[in-house]
């Protein structure tokens, strides 16, 4: 799939940016369905089991991103809106939503990597929920079926107030502010939304609607909410796993063309300056493929993950940066052209460290984690 539908169609894309939706990704999308699986990975919503599920998403994204990771991104039913329907749904909510394409939309002008500071308000009246705010960042959010929109109950209460809510793509009061032109990932679309008295029936909130009243369980709350992310971080830094092997893999070839082969069948020091610092990245790039590994695991064998899965991302999306970067040097004018896709991979790759929590925030939930603080004491 990822050489013989994405490569093909990577510079095309890449070219006309948003302005047209990839109809080779529709079959794509078809035969994962079949397969009983969504793009990535997720199990299907009546499998309860998640037996690999996880470790089958991350080698299914890292291979597809090794195509593409703008076209996966845009495939059909892989929304990110996904994750938080199959990690926190009902059954229900599941089985109606969890085959659509869902997009999540959290950050807001005013509330990027602080998910707690969300200002976007939900009130209950009657049997609907009233939904109000503006979302900004959201992947997929001109081309989804419908949108996971976060937003707060009580501004005042925190993060124990904030919720996440299924909108329907054409559900009176959402709109399409404008959808963003952006250094990579172009075809993936990534739109601007604004809710203005939107109105969704009561059973479209995710999880419980009920605000906690001791702090311990406000934690455990917005844990529910943020539980996503320790799903998704994981495939993310697949992500950058897949963009950073294509790169060292066109890199090499281009060496090898000139005689330089990277094959570590030399010692260090019999080795040319090129050699080893292929060596290197390689090696980075499995160090972060181990610890992706790692996170997958833990989460399909029902362990907590939080700090494993924000590693990961933190390792995998810096590794990526710098792998791809360092391959267009390497490869010098060849490499900053567009005759091949090494300039394209570096510009897809800066997004990876950026979204689903910027390296810094990954570094701060890290630390948190080792030294045992919490949001309030170590900020």
């Amino acid at each position: 799939m990822a050489s013989g539908v994405f490569r093909p169609i990577s510079r095309k894309y890449d070219a006309i940016e948003h302005c047209e939706t990839p109809e080779e990704l529709k079959p794509v999308a078809q035969m994962m369905a079949s397969m009983g699986r969504g793009p990535k990975g997720k199990a299907d919503a009546s499998d309860e089991i998640r037996n690999g599920a996880n470790m089958m998403g991350i080698m299914g994204v890292e291979a597809m991103c090794w195509g593409d990771v703008g076209l996966m991104l845009s495939i059909p039913g892989s929304g990110l809106g996904n994750a938080a329907v199959m990690a926190v749904g009902t059954p229900e909510q599941k089985e109606k939503y969890g085959k659509l394409y869902c997009a999540m939309a959290i950050t807001e002008p005013g509330a990027g990597s602080d998910s707690a500071a969300i200002s976007t308000s939900a009130r209950l009246d009657g049997n609907e929920w009233v939904l109000n705010g503006e979302k900004i960042y959201c992947t997929g959010g001109q081309r989804c079926d419908a949108v996971v929109v976060w937003a707060t109950l009580d501004k005042k209460m925190g993060k124990a107030a904030i919720k996440s809510f299924i909108v329907p793509r054409d559900n009176p009061g959402m709109s399409l502010v404008r959808v963003e032109d952006k250094m990579g990932l172009r075809v993936s679309d990534t739109a601007a939304l604004s809710l203005n008295e939107c109105r969704i029936p009561k059973d479209h909130i995710l999880g419980s609607a009920d605000i906690a009243d001791s702090e311990e369980a406000r934690k455990k709350a917005f844990g529910g909410v943020m539980q996503t992310f320790d799903n998704t971080r994981p495939q993310v830094a697949a992500m950058a796993l897949g963009v950073a092997r294509a790169a060292l893999e066109i890199t090499k070839e281009i060496y090898e063309k000139e005689g330089v082969k990277a094959g570590f069948s030399k010692l260090p020091y019999n080795s040319s300056a090129r050699e080893l610092e292929l060596y290197r990245l390689e090696a980075d790039l499995e160090a972060a493929r181990l610890m992706t590994l790692k996170a997958a695991w833990m989460a399909d064998n029902g362990q907590p993950n939080s700090r494993e899965a924000s590693m990961c991302k933190a390792k995998a999306g810096r590794m990526g940066n710098e792998v791809t970067l360092k391959c267009v040097a390497l490869c010098g004018e060849l490499g900053y052209s567009e005759r091949t896709l090494l300039e394209k991979l570096a510009r897809d790759s800066k997004i990876i460290d950026i979204f689903e929590g910027t390296q810094q925030i990954q570094q701060l939930i890290v630390a948190r984690h080792l030294l045992g603080l919490s949001s309030k004491e170590l900020k």
